[in-house]
């Protein structure tokens, strides 16, 4: 008897240790932390909505791609349609290189387009939706050419087929720019495509 009670102490230690949560071997994957970035305003940006002109978007960087933000741009009653497309996109470009809104800021946006560039309409031979920026194009970042490329086709600066022709102030060839998918989900790797005017 005593024995037996003696052979029946290691086994009832064994079974009180094993009362306890044993580590797994079992991998566990949940997928990362989550991001405090959501690329999303939670409330309208009351900034944007204060000020007063003809509706517009431009497309900011979050999370390395582009995502498209609304904005208001200021032109004049009657202005012709030729002043009136460089007005929209000197509006736009505006926007484009002004620093996000704190909420924006808050949300993860931010803009590649820098500099003091300026936008004027076609000369010459150009044609009549044809923008030219102020810098050569190939001097651009492509994140922020993507944006100037997606930004213009998308608004009323452009013929509205999704698409914008850009040129610079040199005589390098006029090119026409399309805004794709894959430039709006890899700026920064995916070049937007486009077409050397000729003739």
């Amino acid at each position: 008897m005593t024995v037996r009670r003696l052979l029946a102490l290691p086994l009832l230690a064994g079974l009180l240790a094993g009362c306890g949560i044993r580590a797994t071997e079992v991998p566990t994957d949940f997928g990362p932390a989550p991001s405090r970035v959501h690329c999303s305003l939670v409330e309208p940006d009351v900034s944007t909505q204060a000020s007063r002109g003809v509706p517009a978007q431009v497309f900011l960087l979050c999370r390395s791609s582009l995502v498209a933000v609304d904005r208001t741009v200021r032109v004049p009653e009657g202005a012709p349609d030729s002043q009136r497309r460089v007005l929209v996109a000197q509006g736009l470009l505006n926007e484009l290189e002004s620093t996000p809104s704190a909420a924006e800021l808050e949300a993860g946006y931010t803009t590649e387009v820098r500099g003091d560039l300026s936008v004027t309409g076609p000369r010459g031979d150009d044609p009549d939706d044809t923008l030219r920026l102020s810098t050569p194009l190939k001097a651009l970042a492509p994140v922020a050419l993507a944006q100037l490329v997606c930004t213009f086709s998308d608004s009323t600066a452009a013929e509205g087929d999704g698409s914008v022709i850009l040129g610079g102030p040199d005589e390098d060839p006029l090119r026409r720019y399309e805004c794709t998918d894959e430039v709006r989900a890899r700026p920064g790797t995916e070049q937007p495509p486009s077409a050397e005017l000729t003739g």
